[in-house]
Formats: C-alpha cells, structure tokens, sequence
C-alpha cells in the first residue's frame, strides 16, 4: 500500500477540494465536494460539538447521498458558511429532487462542523455565507492545500499552531482512502519532552520531512496544567472511499476512523473537544464482506492520523501561536 499521486482527499476519484481563507482575521472555510453526490455516514465523538445535518445522516433517516462536506471556522457562528455552499449548488442544478408533480427543486445536502477558532484571530470576524460561496467556488481535484489554510487558518493544537491536513492510501485491488482534517485539538500531537510526533509510527514513504531524528517517546502526563490555552477545540474532517457504500456502512468507516485522532494526538475526544468525522462513499464496487468494511475502516484511521501530522507540519506562526516546525526545526510551515 502507498499514498495516492497527491497524497490527497483528492486521489480519491470525483473528490474537490476547496478553500477560502481569510489571514486578516485567522479563519475561514473548507468545502470537500464529491461529484455527483456521496453516501454519507458520520460519527461525533466529542463533548462539544459544532454541526449540522449530522441527523439527515443516521442510516435510519431518508435521504441517501450529501452534495458536500462544509468545514469552517467561527464556532456556531461559522455554520452560516454552509447556506453559502447550498447556493452555489442550487445555481448549478445539484440536489435532491423534490416535488410530487415532477421537481420543483433541488436541495442540496450539505452537512458542516465547525472549530473554536474566536480567540486566535479576531472574535468578531467569522466566515460567513458569501465566505462558504467562495470556497465552493475554488474546488478543484489534484493537489491539495495544506497548514494555514481555509477552515485550518485559526487552529491551534496544544498550545502550537495547527491547521489543514490531508493524506490517502492506495490499496491492492484499486481502493483508495484519503482524509481531510482541520487539527485543532485540545491536547497535543507531540511529546513535549522530545517533540516527537505521537504518530510518525505511521509515516509512509518519508512523507513528513523531518528534519530531527526519531526521539523516544515519553509517557503523557495528562495531569498537567490546560494543554492548550483556550480549552474550547474540535477536530473535524472527512474520509473517502472509492466504494459503494450504505449509510450504515459509511457510519462505521467514520467511527473506526476517530481510532486515528486518538493515535496522532494525546488526549483525544475531551469534553473540551467536538471531534466529528464525515465519510463519503463515492461510488464503485460495493463492500460485500464485513472483513473489507473493517479493513477499509482501520485503514480510514491510519490516514486520518497521517493527515493530522501533515496539518501540523505545514501549519506557519499565526495568531501568537508558534508552528511545530519554528518550534522544533527552525523553519515555519
């Protein structure tokens, strides 16, 4: 198994990524479109979530497939951002057909999640509809950007500067999984101590360029003072997979993928934390076998660790908040 071309959300096919990010203020937003529409599962695992249109999701409720995945920054307020993504679909026709007479609309799905990011740029300033619109409008497959970017512009990670980061897996037989996440967790994804990274374990092909050699890990002190200054976090994201999935399906790929925040960051899932994961299923062979939906979901975990790492890595100093890299290699971002 090895990373996809981009080591992307984005090798996965039919996935755009887009970003609107706003410096000035330390936010912005993140949309992950999947063309034609997904399968869609999710699972919130924190005590303080920010969300919406997580409901639609449960494999109980009607609707099938999501037309996007908005993540943003602003707290509850950053919700709006999704009105935004709504419109720009509806102007181009995608969303669930409704009308007992033939459609009289479409309505698009867009399920959100939202980060804590009001005490690292300017609380007043959050992304709005027309910041959600400019994201959509940025969509793009290939290369993805990473660090201080879109809804990763305001993160914080225990006490540095987090941000946006993606990764995938290629697997025999033609699978593909990617992940995007906007790192900003409570607790940290490095041992204080020795600055290693809790899950460069999972490393594959020397994609993190680190420029210090491999330290020992030292066990976390969790009775430590608050890890992060503003104890109000979230890490958020979204999984993708080449694979026809039910709703159910897709919901245990995106509970099994919440092991990777739990490997890549120390501690996981507080009170203080409203960790949600998306998972898109956007189409091919179906998973006919419980031995390949639990392979595909321990996989979703590995990655999701692995773009943690990557958010951290190419995060720059912003907001009073030093990066990993000016902290422990001299450079930024």
């Amino acid at each position: 198994m090895h990373p996809g071309p981009y080591n992307a959300i984005t090798d996965v096919p039919g996935i755009q990524v887009g970003h609107h990010t706003d410096l000035e203020h330390l936010t912005g937003v993140t949309v992950v479109c999947p063309q034609g529409g997904a399968v869609a599962g999710v699972d919130v695992r924190g005590g303080a979530p920010g969300t919406r249109e997580t409901d639609l999701l449960d494999p109980a409720n009607l609707v099938e497939r999501v037309h996007a995945v908005v993540l943003a920054g602003g707290s509850a307020f950053g919700l709006e951002a999704a009105a935004g993504v709504v419109r720009y679909l509806e102007e181009r026709g995608v969303g669930y057909p409704v009308g007992e007479a033939g459609v009289v609309a479409r309505v698009p799905i867009v399920p959100a999640a939202v980060i804590f990011d009001l005490m690292v740029g300017s609380p007043k300033v959050r992304p709005t509809a027309e910041d959600g619109y400019r994201a959509a409008e940025n969509l793009k497959g290939g290369a993805v950007a990473q660090g201080t970017v879109g809804a990763g512009a305001g993160a914080r990670t225990g006490g540095l500067k987090g941000g946006v980061g993606t990764a995938s897996l290629m697997l025999p037989g033609g699978r593909v999984v990617g992940a995007l996440v906007v790192v900003n967790a409570y607790g940290r994804v490095h041992d204080p101590k020795t600055g290693e990274l809790y899950a460069r374990y999972l490393e594959v092909a020397g994609e993190f360029r680190l420029k210090r050699p491999p330290q020992p890990l030292t066990p976390p002190d969790h009775t430590e003072a608050p890890l992060s200054p503003f104890p109000r976090q979230t890490v958020i994201g979204c999984v993708a997979v080449n694979a026809r999935l039910n709703k159910a399906q897709a919901q245990r790929i995106a509970q099994m993928a919440h092991d990777g925040i739990a490997r890549a960051i120390q501690p996981a899932h507080t009170l203080f934390d409203g960790d949600t994961l998306f998972c898109l299923g956007t189409g091919g062979d179906p998973v006919d076998s419980p031995a390949e939906l639990s392979l595909l979901g321990a996989v979703a975990a590995d990655v999701v660790a692995r773009a943690i790492v990557h958010g951290v890595l190419h995060a720059r100093s912003a907001g009073g908040l030093l990066s990993y890299r000016a902290l422990y290699e001299g450079a930024d971002g």
